[in-house]
């Protein structure tokens, strides 16, 4: 059981739901990102996603992309974010996941990546562009070294993904409220309920919403019907927004704590 499992248990033992944060690693540098870890933690933060900056993000909206440009720039790679993974466990005990597309992943070498990611204090991997019937050698290796495997479900999932997804998926399910790139949207869909009940009733796993969540009312309805809520967009942006300032993070930190209070109870 890793940190993402012990994390869920905890929060079910406390009526709580997860408060799940995503930030692109490098933005605006590596030293802030740490920082922000930490503080996104002193803020409520349950579970933090480092995203792994690409030059082909294809289902990152123009928040992210812009990030991930600009992290890039800085000289951001792979070996940089799990060394700094790395020092954060002296730190913190905060379950931390990589999401990332296959490409580093490949370029690293499949196997080499877990065992890199777990020496560093990685608890999960979410690879938006790896299908599970192109990663059975990825998902077996990963399980057996205690790297969870976050998969994705969508709106247009069908009955029979649903439960393939449900079989292979370690950590939580991350479920795509809308279709389309991650972005702040101005309503949710409105199927949401709908659609998390179906995943329900296959798994007992934690099921996530992400993608157009920007501000406390969507997540506050996210949250009665899912296991938790992923903050990305919103938070870059206010990221984006501040990135001159000397006070970046406790401005980032105060956005963050908006989020928390309406994951505070179990409202299912």
């Amino acid at each position: 059981m890793n940190r993402i499992d012990k994390k869920f248990i905890e929060l079910k033992k406390k009526n709580k739901k997860a408060f799940i944060v995503f930030i692109t690693a490098g933005y605006p540098n590596l030293a802030a990102t740490a920082k922000l870890v930490l503080e996104l933690q002193d803020q409520g933060a349950d579970i933090i996603e480092l995203g792994v900056p690409f030059s082909d993000p294809l289902a990152d909206g123009p928040v992210i992309q812009a990030a991930s440009e600009y992290s890039l720039k800085k000289g951001t790679d792979l070996v940089k974010i799990l060394d700094l993974v790395k020092k954060l466990r002296i730190h913190t005990d905060l379950p931390i996941c990589l999401m990332t597309y296959y490409n580093p992943v490949f370029c690293f070498g499949d196997r080499h990546f877990v065992d890199q990611a777990i020496a560093a204090g990685v608890d999960g991997v979410i690879v938006p562009d790896l299908p599970p019937e192109e990663a059975k050698e990825f998902t077996r290796y990963a399980n057996n070294k205690g790297l969870a495997n976050i998969c994705f479900l969508a709106p247009t999932s069908s009955l029979a993904r649903i439960k393939t997804i449900s079989k292979v998926a370690k950590g939580f399910i991350y479920y795509v409220s809308l279709t389309g790139v991650t972005g702040s949207r101005k309503t949710m869909a409105a199927d949401l309920k709908t659609n998390l009940a179906k995943i329900k009733r296959v798994t007992r796993k934690p099921v996530c919403v992400g993608f157009g969540i920007s501000n406390a009312a969507q997540a506050r309805r996210a949250s009665k019907i899912a296991d938790g809520v992923i903050i990305g967009s919103a938070i870059v942006n206010k990221i984006r927004e501040n990135i001159t300032r000397r006070d970046l993070v406790r401005r980032v930190g105060n956005f963050a704590r908006r989020f928390t209070a309406v994951c505070t109870k179990r409202l299912n």
